[in-house]
């Protein structure tokens, strides 16, 4: 770890994720460091700016940034906040820019891209999960839209620690969170902590870009929410298939709590907007295969993605 008083952050992917959190953690004063490649010019010249509900309007400038991870310190804590769809030609950033024995966060939607990635990794880092909370989305280069909710909870996966050891280092990136107003907690079970998160990713990304639509419309048409309940229900399904047992009522509890929420286009209508691959893979592929090879079948979540993959195709071109 490095000598500083407290541990360098660097963030790989300064996106809506990547700049929402190292911004609240630069506030609390932590050292982070951003990488960023089409939008450096951007950000170099005019710093970061975050809109947000909670914590109001905050700007960073100058900021800390690089166009390549060569460029950058050593840092002690990685948070990965690129689209799953970058994961292959990730791996050489993170060495570059990885500190021996680091922490690497990946805070990405899914299943899989740990066990992925790890066999590009050096032996001596640590590969963590981050499961995050929120309703953020950039509008410009270096603008980050900040509607509701934050928490980012986190889980071990590999790394040269021992099993003792490993619920500590997750506490301790916890901790690092809390320390800049951020809700979070150490998740004992990586698995089981990204099928939850699947429980409200499947259904309502894939229906937003199917349907044109932000959470608020999806809820509102009756037909359209038991389908939403339908999907939900066939993910557990595929979890507990799985060995992941999911928490009685959980389902109801993210229907209930995104009735609560402001309308929101989830990530993947961004990208179907603006002709970029869809994370259709740690989203759809990889939990319709694990559960397929728990002999469990998830119809709806099937017709779903092939759909998205007909419109992706169309629309890539």
């Amino acid at each position: 770890m490095s000598a500083s008083p407290r541990p360098r952050i660097g963030i790989i992917g300064t996106g809506a994720i990547g700049g929402f959190y190292g911004l609240l953690l630069v506030r609390a004063g932590f050292e982070v460091h951003f990488l960023l490649r089409s939008e450096f010019a951007a950000v170099a010249e005019r710093g970061l700016i975050l809109n947000s509900v909670v914590h109001g309007t905050l700007a960073l400038q100058p900021v800390r940034v690089y166009r390549s991870a060569v460029e950058m310190p050593p840092c002690d804590w990685l948070l990965v906040g690129t689209k799953t769809t970058s994961n292959a030609a990730l791996a050489p950033a993170i060495i570059q820019a990885a500190a021996p024995r680091a922490r690497v966060v990946l805070m990405q939607n899914g299943l899989g891209m740990e066990d992925e990635l790890r066999p590009l990794l050096s032996e001596g880092l640590h590969l963590l999960g981050g499961f995050c909370y929120i309703c953020v989305h950039r509008t410009a280069p270096g603008v980050i839209e900040h509607q509701a909710l934050g928490t980012v909870n986190l889980a071990y996966h590999s790394g040269p620690a021992a099993e003792a050891e490993r619920l500590a280092i997750v506490e301790e990136g916890a901790s690092l969170f809390r320390a800049a107003g951020i809700d979070s907690k150490a998740m004992p079970n990586l698995e089981q902590a990204r099928w939850q998160k699947l429980v409200w990713n499947v259904p309502y990304n894939g229906l937003s870009v199917l349907l044109d639509a932000g959470t608020a419309a999806l809820m509102a048409q009756g037909e359209n929410r038991a389908l939403i309940a339908a999907i939900m229900d066939e993910v557990v399904q595929g979890a507990q298939a799985c060995g992941q047992a999911i928490p009685a009522g959980f389902a109801a509890q993210l229907l209930a709590a995104t009735e609560r929420m402001p309308d929101y286009l989830p990530s993947m209508y961004h990208d179907f907007a603006r002709r970029r691959p869809m994370e259709l893979r740690a989203i759809y592929t990889a939990p319709l295969e694990a559960a397929a090879r728990a002999d469990c079948a998830m119809p709806r979540t099937e017709m779903l993605y092939r759909t998205l993959r007909f419109l992706e195709e169309r629309n890539l071109g």
